[in-house]
This record gives structure tokens, sequence and C-alpha cells, in this order.
């Protein structure tokens, strides 16, 4: 039976804050009136429980039962939702069920599991393969093979240490001689490269400094949501933000767990749709953090002539080579090969260990004897060809391991008889052999298939494929950046019927462009040619050029960002450089490469060519504030409950992060024509909560006129009206709105981001959009006796 899907309390809109030691729970208390006034119903904070000293994010938890000291501990937590309690504010919480952070110095749990082995009472409590490295763990933290690194390992008492990390030693083995003492631990401290190939416990994608909790245990459920259920429990917390469910063993089973234990508290999963997949209908959730409603308001304000204007100039200027990245689905493709076998391969030959077991001991003789290196090809083939993040028990699996991509599977065999061994993975897959033994197989290939998914996709051909920078986003779609307004009412409807208090979002800490740079970028699908004689412009005199990719990346991130210091620009730029793997990378560095981006970043686009790209930004100013106020006026009335990431109620361009988590000023110092935009909606959505909610409705309203296509409108619970000015450049080119008008509802309406000015029957779309490229209006009462 579904559990059944409410909640308590359903906030109106969430403002997310970066909590971190330099921004503590006492600074966000301070930032309570401030926040309260501008109609937000909760704060959304970033995970608070017991982290890796100093981190920045909190993501790297070391002990979940205890709230983190650096931000004031629970007593500081307790006094910030009293404080929010007080300014009429609540509290939603983001939490990190899949993985804590592989520090044993300071995670317990873990420091006993490496002094005691499986042994440990905590031993269930991580993802570990005991069967491989001969029963240790590995520890790939020592710069240079072990050999060479002895000199370096000191026992200082109970403890092994190497430079910063501390290791625990098994009982009765301190006074060992070293060789013999690495011997006998439960663990094995080996060079940092053989993690891409030997590490035997799972992590977060391929972060080895975050190892996987096995939540899936009830045990060990209870033991690391136990101050989490307390705080929802005592009325400290509202709701949660459950991060990454996608690595869980069975996220279906631990989200009804939760729904549960959790009295059914709002919640929201950070789950990436890809594009036409839908969230699972049994999930106990209230919907997505919002990534498919990002993808979604960004295409509305994407000309689709225009994106493919630059994406064939892109072609012949920027990628002339096939492996440079013309081509997004084959940019995915290979980066998905360059995961699986480089940073993914320790959990590819996991995998294919546990394939192999299933077929040693299945019922059916035919399974036996799977080579290694056939099962191993053909889950690699199956993995690179899924198109979604993974997929579910409460799903058809067949609909996402097609016959198609099977067939497409044989073909990386050279003998068709060796290519049988796809149909038998397919068939362990979709549980049609196996037994129960394939159960773990199938969960072990849905997180590997998460994993690949995130590093191929965000993570490495988002940095190859860049004609458009603002579509390579997380949940977006490269390969067809524009949404009509068609699709979008469609979506939006959609939205409403099914998860109608999910979250939506535009910014967050994992965007790796701010709502308001992605909505400058959009505007060169409005003037591509503008965008071809620029570059051809800056282009005169660059032979020190590191690569065109690179410099196409470059010349827009500047655009989008406007004006910054150097220091910022080649901060993004050197990260771009390293994830997307063409010429450097985290783990292969190539120093002068990456001088020479550094370079090419002071001299050209920070430099004084990047006048001239200044300049063509301060002309199309206009069309920017178009669309950094349209994006911001659709997400906040949209379906669902908005969440606005910290500083983003003015205008705010941020790049990756860090550099999207640097600290930000409350109030901001100058909110503009997007904080009052913000503040009007955010009111309105306070005070008419029943407008946007559960029960509320969702009309798409069409423009009549010759300009029809640039207003996209709609009407929620017949009482809001929304309408923004799409493609303003193309309007402009095309002779202005004219005679274009827009129908409204019955009733009276008036401009609540322009006193005074009321509207009925219908709106002139040039008298509408006469002040701002946007328009919020709310019905007036009736009249008496009408």
């Amino acid at each position: 039976m579904t559990p059944e899907r409410s909640a308590p309390v359903v906030p109106t809109a969430t403002y997310r804050l970066q909590l971190q030691p330099e921004f503590p729970f006492a600074a966000a208390a301070e930032a309570v009136p401030y926040l309260a006034s501008l109609g937000v119903s909760h704060l959304h904070l970033s995970p608070v429980l017991e982290a890796v000293p100093g981190s920045p994010h909190g993501y790297d938890v070391v002990d979940p039962a205890r709230v983190r000291a650096e931000l004031g501990g629970e007593e500081g937590l307790r006094a910030l939702a009293h404080t929010a309690r007080e300014h009429g504010l609540g509290l939603v919480l983001d939490i990190v069920p899949n993985h804590m952070a592989m520090a044993p110095r300071h995670n317990r749990a873990l420091w006993e599991v490496l002094r005691e082995g499986p042994a440990s009472p905590y031993a269930r409590w991580f993802d570990i393969d005991w069967e491989a490295q001969d029963g240790k763990v590995l520890l790939p933290v020592l710069g240079r093979p072990v050999g060479k690194e002895t000199g370096a390992l000191k026992v200082d008492g109970d403890v092994l240490r190497y430079h910063d990390h501390a290791f625990p030693l098994r009982e009765g083995t301190a006074g060992l001689p070293l060789p013999e003492l690495l011997q006998a631990q439960w663990y094995r401290l080996a060079w940092w490269r053989l993690a891409r190939t030997e590490l035997n416990y799972r992590r977060f994608f391929s972060i080895s400094e975050l190892i996987g909790v096995r939540v899936e245990d009830p045990e060990v459920f209870a033991a690391t949501h136990a101050k989490v259920l307390q705080l929802l429990r005592e009325g400290v917390v509202d709701g949660l933000r459950i991060d990454h469910p996608d690595g869980l063993a069975d996220p279906d089973a631990y989200l009804a767990r939760l729904h549960e234990a959790a009295g059914g508290r709002w919640t929201v999963v950070e789950k990436i749709l890809s594009d036409g997949e839908h969230l699972p209908p049994s999930w106990p959730v209230a919907g997505t953090t919002g990534y498919d409603a990002l993808r979604h308001v960004d295409g509305l304000f994407t000309d689709p002539a225009g994106a493919e204007d630059l994406l064939a100039l892109y072609r012949r200027c920027a990628a002339p080579q096939t492996d440079r990245g013309g081509d997004w689905a084959a940019t995915v493709r290979r980066a998905a090969y360059k995961v699986i076998t480089h940073e993914l391969a320790a959990e590819t030959e996991r995998l294919t260990r546990v394939a192999g077991r299933v077929c040693a001991t299945a019922p059916d003789p035919a399974l036996h004897d799977r080579a290694p290196w056939a099962l191993r090809t053909a889950l690699r083939e199956l993995l690179v060809r899924l198109e979604v993040y993974r997929p579910y028990a409460s799903t058809d699996a067949a609909a996402v391991l097609t016959r198609e991509a099977a067939d497409r599977a044989r073909l990386a065999f050279a003998v068709p008889e060796e290519g049988e061994a796809v149909d038998v993975v397919r068939d362990l897959l979709l549980g049609r052999a196996g037994g129960d033994d394939a159960v773990e197989l199938r969960t072990r290939f849905a997180q590997a298939a998460s994993a690949l998914r995130a590093k191929s996709v965000e993570d490495t051909a988002y940095y190859r494929y860049v004609p458009l920078l603002s579509a390579n986003e997380v949940g977006g779609d490269p390969g067809r950046p524009a949404v009509s307004p068609e699709d979008f009412h469609a979506y939006c409807a959609r939205v409403q019927r099914d998860w109608p208090v999910g979250g939506t979002v535009v910014s967050t800490h994992d965007t790796k462009r701010s709502a308001d740079v992605r909505a400058a970028l959009a505007v060169l699908t409005e003037c591509p040619e503008r965008w071809a004689a620029l570059l051809q412009e800056v282009a005169r005199g660059e032979e020190d050029v590191p690569d065109g990719q690179l410099a196409w990346a470059a010349w827009q991130t500047v655009f989008g960002l406007g004006p910054a210091g150097p220091g910022r620009v080649r901060e993004a730029l050197l990260k771009h450089v390293r994830e997307a793997g063409l010429h450097t990378s985290w783990t292969e560095q190539e120093p002068p490469y990456e001088e020479a981006v550094a370079r090419f970043v002071d001299e050209g686009p920070c430099g004084a060519p990047g006048e001239r790209v200044a300049a063509l930004r301060g002309a199309l100013e206009p069309h920017i504030r178009a669309n950094v106020l349209g994006t911001a006026l659709v997400h906040l009335t949209m379906p669902g409950v908005p969440d606005l990431y910290q500083g983003t109620e003015a205008e705010y361009r941020a790049l990756v992060d860090p550099d999207n988590r640097r600290p930000v000023r409350f109030p901001p110092a100058d909110p503009g024509d997007k904080g009052a935009v913000t503040a009007a909606a955010l009111r309105l959505r306070a005070r008419r909560p029943e407008v946007f909610g559960v029960r509320a409705t969702y009309a798409p309203l069409t423009a009549e006129g010759p300009a029809a296509d640039h207003c996209a409108a709609f009407a929620r619970s017949g009482e809001v009206v929304t309408a923004v000015t799409r493609l303003s450049l193309r309007l402009e080119q095309a002779g202005g709105w004219r005679d274009t008008r827009l129908p409204l509802p019955p009733g009276r309406w008036a401009d609540t981001l322009t006193p005074g000015r009321e509207f009925e029957g219908h709106a002139r779309a040039a008298e509408l959009f006469e002040t701002l490229p946007v328009a919020l209006l709310e019905r007036m009462p009736d009249r008496p006796g009408r």
C-alpha cells in the first residue's frame, strides 16, 4: 500500500541559506527579520549535522547524532528556530542519507570499523566489500606507493599517523615492526591512484573521501536519522530535503520508511529527471527539489532557431573535431565510456564480481561459466546507454533497459555468440533470471548507473559541449535547449496535477551558473550573428588561445557574468578544463596547459578584448533585464514551492562552486527591479496561499495579435495572472507589440508591481509591459451589485 502523500506544514516559499563556519546559526538568526519581510515561509538550511572541521558545505557528515558545533551546536540551531518562529518562519533541513566523510579521525563510527573490522557493530553502517582486498578496507590516501612513504608513517600510541591523517591500530599490534603492523590492520593504506581501480567501498560518485552508508538496514537508518527525527518531532524543523536519493540501495523503501518515521512531513528529493522522465508516483514525497522546473523555465526564454545558429557557428569555430563535442549525444556517450573505464573502474569491477557470482550460482546451468570480461563488457555497454539516472523498483525496468539498447550493446562484441552476455545480464537486471541472488546485482547496477550519469553528463559532457552555456545545467538538455510555451504550459499543468507542492528552483548551490547569468546568456540565442561578429573581432591576434572550445566557453562566461575580477573567471575556467578532461584533469594535471588558460583569461576575456564583450552586454541590457525578471516571476508563481537561493532576491551573478557559495549581504545593497518583483510575488503567495497550493489550478493564457508568441502568461486559480515578455530582442526587431492583446479571465485586475493600474477584459501588451517587461495581476473584489 502506497503511503499517503501528505504533510502537516507545506511551505509557501523557502529561502536557501548556505551555512558554514563563516556563516553559522547566529548569523542566520540575524538575517531572519529581513528574510521574513521578503514573504518566504521557511528557511532552507544546508546540512547541519557534524561535518569535517572547516567544511564549507556540510555534506561530509562525520556524526549524524550531533548538530555541528562549528555552526553553534544544537543550542544554536534551536535558538535560530525560536527566532524564526517569532517572525513567522519555519525551518527545512537538507539531509545526507547516502554517504558520510571518509575521515577516520573525525568519523567515530568509521574509526571503530577500521580498528575492529567486520566484527565492529558499526561495520553494518558502511557499504564495504569485505570479500575484496583480502578483507581489508582500501584507503587510498598516500601521496606515493606505500614503499616510498614508510618514512612518513608514524606510530603514536595506538594511532598510526600520516601527515594530517590518523588511523586506529588493531588491538595488540602497536609494538610490531612497521611492515608487519601495516599487514595486521583491517585496512590497507595505498597510493591515491589505486582508488580508480581497487577501491572496495561504495562512495559518492567518484569521490573517495565520501563513503556510502547502508541506510537500507533498519538499524543503520535509526542510528543515522535519530537526531533529525527528534528535531522534527519536537517542532524545531518542519520539513526535509533529501540529498542524492539515487545513490541509495532502495530509494522506494527508504522514502517510505522516512515518511512514516517523520510523520508525513513535507519532503522533497534531489532527483534529477531526464527529459520526459517522471518521478515515481509511489514515492511518498511532495516532489523533487526542482531541477525539472529549472530546465523548463530556462527553455522558455531560449530561442530555438538562434540556438541552432549558435550550434552551427560553434561547430565551425570551436569544435571542428568530433571528439571536441560538436554533437551532444556523441559527447555524452564518449564521456560515459571515459568515466566508466577510469573514474568508476572500481565500481565496474565490483559489479562484474557480483554478476559473476550470480551466474555461477544460478539455477540455470546456461548462466554458468560466464567469462568476467564478457560480463564486464555487457554491463559497461548497458550502463553507457541508459538515458536516465537509474531504474527503480517502482518503475518498469524494461522501459529503461530497452531491447534497442541491448541490440546496440551487442555490437561491442566481435563474435556474435560472445554478445549473448548482454542478454544474460539484461535478464538478470530485469529479474527474469538469477532468482533472489540477482537482487544485489540490480541494486549495484542502479547505484553505479546514477554515479555514471552524474559524472559523465553533469561533470564531463557539460564541460565539453558548450555552444550555449546556459543550457548546461543540472537537469537540462543541451541538445534541446529551448522549450516552447505550449510545452512549458503542459509541464506546469502536469506538475499542478501530480506534484503541486514539490520544489522549484532556478539557482542552487549546485547550479553551474546562477539564473541571472543564464538569463543573460540566453539572449545570445536571439542575436547569434552579433555573437559571431564579436568572436571574429576578439579573435584577432589570439595566437596563444589554448583551444577553441575553451575560448568559446571563456567568452560566454564573461558575457554572462558581467564585470568581475579575473580571479573568479580564472578559477571557474580552470575547473571547466579539468572537468572536461580533454587537456588536463583533476588527477592528471598539465601545468603548461593550465598556465596557458590563465594567461588567456587575463589577456583576453578579462583583458582589453573583454571590453568589447562588456560593450555588447551593455547594448543588450534591456533584453537581459527582461529575461532576468521573467525568469524570476515565472519561477515564483508557477506550480510548486519556490526555493530562493541566498542573495537571488536581487540580481545575483555567480559561477560554479565555490563561487556560488561566497557570503552574501542581508539585505542586498541594491535589490533593484528584481528585488521589487521578488518581494511582490512572495508576499502575494504568503497572503493568498490557496491560490498556489494543493487545490490551486493552472490555466495557460494565450495572447492575440502579431507578437503573441512573445507573451507567456498563465492564471493561478482564477485569482492571479502572470505575464512575461519572452525573446524581447526578437520582439524589438519585429516591430514591437503593436496591437497584441492578452485576454484576461473575468473580473477587474490590479497590477501588483505598478500600483494604480487596472485592467479588465483584456490588456494591450504595449500597456501591460509599459513599465516592466513582466506583470503580476491580482483579481480585485467584485463591486457591490455585480
